[in-house]
């Protein structure tokens, strides 16, 4: 299955909109059904991690924490979702890597795969910003490419497809919330300095 699609950001600029990506936190409150995404070893147990709560976001966050937690290319994340499609509510324990981060071009892809009720998947993604051509904001283009095998696949197309639509909708709505509250609270001197750790 294939899904893309592109998200304009009206004054924000892609800097900030980098930044906002770039934070595993900030993408774990938009995903809906995410518990958690986090540096993950060999050894990382998903019944037996407890996420972190009350993790401060930008803007009040401290530019030095956000950047040290941003996601680093190479390294593996583990996230635990749980999403309803049709009757089925699984717990999806997934496992994602960082492929590539290019924080000239504000470009990132990643691939993964994870198992639940019976059901697997994988898949690769990607995202590349581009200033608007106004100048005045933001372009987000997103690709996903997933193959789904097991109980999920048998649902078809015609229930995972709104279903992925909605989760995507809900994903940048919630984004351009945070990216809208990091441009407006957070000087161009934090911004600096954040785009130069990450």
């Amino acid at each position: 299955m294939e899904f893309d699609g592109e998200f304009e950001l009206a004054e924000v600029p892609p800097e900030k909109a980098w930044i906002v990506l770039s934070d595993p936190m900030a993408v774990r409150d938009s995903l809906k059904g995410c518990r958690y995404i986090t540096p993950m070893d060999d050894d990382f147990n998903f019944d037996e991690y407890e996420p972190e709560e009350d993790v401060e976001m930008l803007p009040e966050a401290d530019p030095d924490t956000v950047a040290d937690r941003a996601f680093v290319a190479g390294q593996k994340y583990a996230a635990l979702m749980q999403v309803g499609v049709g009757s089925v509510k699984p717990r999806f324990e997934t496992t994602v890597t960082i492929d590539e981060r290019d924080d000239e071009t504000f470009e990132m892809t990643a691939s993964g795969g994870g198992d639940a009720s019976s059901s697997t998947f994988s898949m690769t993604s990607g995202m590349r910003i581009h200033e608007l051509e106004d100048g005045d904001g933001a372009k987000i283009e997103w690709w996903t490419e997933a193959d789904i095998s097991g109980r999920i696949a048998q649902l078809g197309s015609r229930v995972i497809d709104p279903v992925a639509d909605k989760i995507v909708n809900n994903f940048f709505s919630s984004i351009e919330q945070q990216m809208t509250d990091v441009d407006a609270e957070t000087n161009s001197g934090v911004t600096d300095k954040l785009r130069s750790m990450l």
